[in-house]
């Protein structure tokens, strides 16, 4: 699918370039007095939370974004396979697929030794990302993910849109009401920009969440500092389209030059557009680098230096900016002073850039601040319909700011690999393009998503002592998914792709390799008691009338050595459900003999093992087949009594 030839349209891909030309005009939407979560900033975080929350008609959400409308030039680019596999339960990652450039390989390119004036590849690689997800790496403006999270928005129950041209000016909190649920204890004011006239308009909320960019006004509303420092090192990047000779130009690289600096050089989607990251170490007056005192022409001249002796002749920039790398994390991403409180629950929160900011060259942006909103969602949907007690909301800090460490931590090592010398004195050691390609697969877990590991609390106990019996599924990972067959109608499907964005916890069966369907065996045993003991969660917390996997879905897993057929399951893996009680046949899989899954995630044959499930994929915990107290005693302390 190839696009841009004749220059960059934006827009919905599936749309000729003659309609994408004609925006539409935004329309005017009402702003409520009262809403129960209320948005500020249309971004990846704010967008992702809104796509959530908007599965839920009972709950009232409002976003709203200061621009006139939607994203058209997307800063971020890079799409990690750990937000497809989010973008999957949002049933939006076939589009992403389509549209998007994979990066399969990685170039490296440094100085010719032999002629300072030239340079040449080193080595050229597979992308080491490869196998860490049934998704790849890829490329994709970010407007599209945008749009995809608008449509679903659109699409949804709720049928949620944002509120453009509505800007935050204040916020007020009532702290008297802060501890109870029921309550609207913030007041936000907002100017409202409407057929050239401008309205102020109070709004009453139970939650606000600041997804408003690294000059957050509600993180400065919460006094909530952000903590870090800013480099000397400044770097201008661009979208473009090249007239070139350089051979590597549609595959991501980075060049490595002794004299004039490094780019790092991302393809883009459509064949034909790519981005440039360009080092600006070697202008001079570089004190106070802005968009405003540096010359376009400027930075394509130093591109044009280091891509030396290949011609380098730019078309068309669609886009392009100055920034100076900065690695700052907010010291809270909550309101909420007291962390170890029982009590108090926070009611603000921050996500995205607003709570860190670091360079863009690692393409985590967009990407961490969507897991951010994907962690925080689904806790204020569950607290909002009072299916959980409102302590998890605790949690979003404790793990999503453990994670901006890292990044931070990450970005500033990377940073000084790809600038040009370490240390500001310029005798200490150069790095080559060989310190940039160990550096990158030795952190390719976390550059992915996939290594992310939550820490032990109320919902996830990483200590579990039967880790043992999958070592391939570590409590506080995502599920990381695997093909299996279905029972019922034998098709090859990823495991994983069940894990929708529903709010749902889920039970994940995996059988031991004894007799399954005798009356005294380990899983008949298990599924007596999910189905019909008073203590079992999926009894106690599923209220009447409603589907039986509504709050908590069971799935199970046989090995294919245990010969079973959809002829031997009782109703018990087959539910009924819905108004005519019709069954559910896809509850059921096996493992597939060429592809096992026992076998890749290390899953005890003799044992078995149930995985606890998060809404948001992550694994809660590990327990045995006969843990029958165990597993209540897991969510009794987390789910609330059905009332």
């Amino acid at each position: 699918m190839q696009y841009h030839l004749n220059g960059f349209v934006p827009g919905n891909l599936q749309l000729s370039e003659s309609v994408r030309s004609k925006l539409s005009r935004q329309k005017y939407k009402q702003i409520p007095e009262k809403t129960d979560v209320l948005i500020i900033g249309c971004g990846p975080a704010g967008l992702t939370l809104a796509r959530q929350l908007s599965v839920f008609p009972e709950i009232k959400t409002c976003i709203i974004e200061s621009k006139p409308g939607p994203l058209l030039f997307g800063r971020a680019d890079g799409v990690s396979c750990r937000t497809i596999e989010i973008m999957e339960a949002y049933h939006s990652s076939e589009l992403i697929l389509k549209e998007s450039y994979w990066l399969n390989q990685i170039s490296y390119w440094d100085t010719d030794n032999k002629n300072q004036n030239k340079i040449v590849c080193t080595r050229r690689v597979n992308d080491p990302r490869i196998g860490l997800s049934e998704f790849p790496h890829v490329v994709l403006n970010q407007a599209r993910i945008h749009d995809l999270l608008l449509d679903g928005m659109k699409n949804s129950s709720s049928q949620l849109e944002p509120n453009y041209n509505c800007e935050l000016v204040d916020i007020k909190f009532n702290k008297k009401t802060f501890n109870d649920p029921s309550k609207f204890p913030i007041t936000a004011t907002v100017l409202h920009k409407k057929n050239k006239k401008s309205y102020k308009k109070k709004i009453s909320a139970r939650y606000i969440v600041g997804c408003d960019g690294a000059k957050s006004r509600v993180r400065k509303k919460l006094n909530i500092p952000l903590i870090g420092d800013s480099s000397d090192s400044a770097w201008g990047v661009m979208d473009a389209l090249v007239q070139t000779n350089f051979p590597d130009i549609r595959i991501k690289c980075f060049i490595k030059t002794k004299n004039h600096g490094s780019i790092l050089v991302i393809p883009r989607e459509g064949g034909y557009l790519v981005r440039l990251y360009i080092e600006l170490d070697e202008l001079e007056n570089k004190k106070g680098i802005s968009k405003e005192n540096i010359n376009l022409d400027q930075i394509i001249e130093t591109a044009k230096k280091i891509f030396e002796p290949y011609d380098f002749h730019i078309k068309e920039i669609p886009w392009w900016s100055v920034y100076e790398i900065g690695q700052r994390v907010a010291s809270s991403f909550d309101n909420n002073v007291d962390k170890n409180s029982k009590i108090e629950f926070p009611r603000a929160f921050i996500a995205g850039d607003a709570c860190h900011t670091h360079s863009p060259k690692a393409g985590q942006g967009m990407n961490v601040s969507i897991h951010d909103a994907f962690n925080l969602g689904w806790k204020l949907s569950s607290v909002l319909l009072k299916r959980t007690n409102h302590s998890i909301l605790n949690t979003y800090n404790m793990e999503r700011r453990a994670v901006a460490k890292n990044l931070i931590k990450l970005d500033k090592e990377f940073a000084k690999l790809v600038a040009r010398n370490e240390g500001k004195n310029n005798k200490s050691k150069k790095n080559s393009s060989r310190d940039i390609k160990q550096y990158f697969e030795k952190q390719t877990g976390f550059i992915a998503g996939t290594s992310i590991q939550y820490n032990s609390s109320l919902i996830t106990k990483r200590k579990s002592k039967y880790q043992n019996l999958a070592k391939g599924f570590k409590v506080g990972e995502r599920f990381h998914s695997h093909k299996v067959k279905r029972l019922a109608d034998g098709r090859i499907l990823h495991l994983g792709h069940i894990n929708k964005a529903d709010m749902r916890w889920r039970l994940f069966i995996f059988c031991n390799n004894s007799s399954p369907f005798k009356k005294q065996s380990k899983l008949q045993k298990l599924m007596e008691f999910i189905y019909k003991s008073s203590t079992s969660p999926v009894i106690k917390y599923t209220p009447k009338n409603y589907d039986v996997d509504s709050i908590i879905d069971v799935v199970t897993i046989f090995q294919h050595k245990n010969e079973v057929s959809i002829e031997q399951m009782d109703d018990y893996f087959k539910p009924k459900k819905g108004k005519y009680k019709l069954r559910d046949y896809e509850k059921v899989f096996t493992s597939i003999p060429e592809k096992d899954i026992f076998k890749s995630r290390k899953i005890n044959r003799r044992e078995g093992c149930i995985l606890i499930v998060r809404p948001d994929q992550h694994i809660a915990n590990i327990l045995s087949l006969d843990c029958h107290r165990s597993l209540p005693s897991f969510f009794e302390k987390i789910m609330l009594p059905i009332h």
